[in-house]
């Protein structure tokens, strides 16, 4: 009997992993392989090479991040408010994880500093969060400044809420965020 292979979803994950812990410089087949557990051949199996990695490391993340999440909420029922709650409570509940997580969001931005192809795919997701996100807001908001405002606040609350260290007073920052789903939602 042969030995099992490490699914290739186990590769992109691995080196999403690497992309926040250390920068698209840190997705190393080795060092990936080494993390796994496994001898880097089986890499090969999947990929051409590293560059064939990234890119699927980044498609999947692009996925996971517009047309799964899209998916997911409108797979429920409800009206464009529901489905806003719904989104909100998706992302809040993916802020940790190695593909939706905001830091593999962060690190993908960082990476986007410095790379011009890598700022274009950031660009199109980012586009294509503010059209969804247009697209619900609108249907209860008929002032497009307002619809436009807040779907700002929404992309800028989620990737803020990372670097932002401060105290909120006499609330939680889960109360604060809270109430601003509340406001965004009136």
């Amino acid at each position: 009997m042969g030995a099992t292979r490490t699914p290739r979803g186990k590769w992109i994950e691995e080196g999403l992993r690497a992309l926040v812990a250390g920068g698209p410089e840190a997705v190393r087949i080795e060092a990936l392989a080494q993390a796994l557990g496994v001898s880097k051949g089986g890499f090969y199996g999947y990929f051409r090479n590293r560059d064939a990695l990234l890119t699927e490391m980044l498609d999947t993340w692009e996925y996971e991040v517009t047309e799964s999440v899209i998916e997911q909420v409108e797979s429920g029922e409800g009206d464009a408010r529901a489905r806003l709650a719904r989104l909100f409570g998706i992302v809040a509940a993916a802020a940790d994880g190695p593909v939706r997580g905001t830091t593999a969001d962060i690190a993908i931005r960082d990476w986007a500093r410095r790379d011009a192809a890598v700022a274009e795919r950031l660009r199109r997701v980012d586009n294509r969060r503010m059209d969804y996100l247009r697209s619900l807001f609108s249907s209860f908001c008929p002032d497009e400044e307002e619809v436009e405002i807040r779907c700002l606040i929404s992309v800028s609350v989620r990737i803020g809420n990372h670097f932002y260290a401060a105290d909120n007073g006499r609330r939680s920052r889960a109360e604060v965020m809270e109430l601003v789903r509340q406001r965004l939602l009136a």
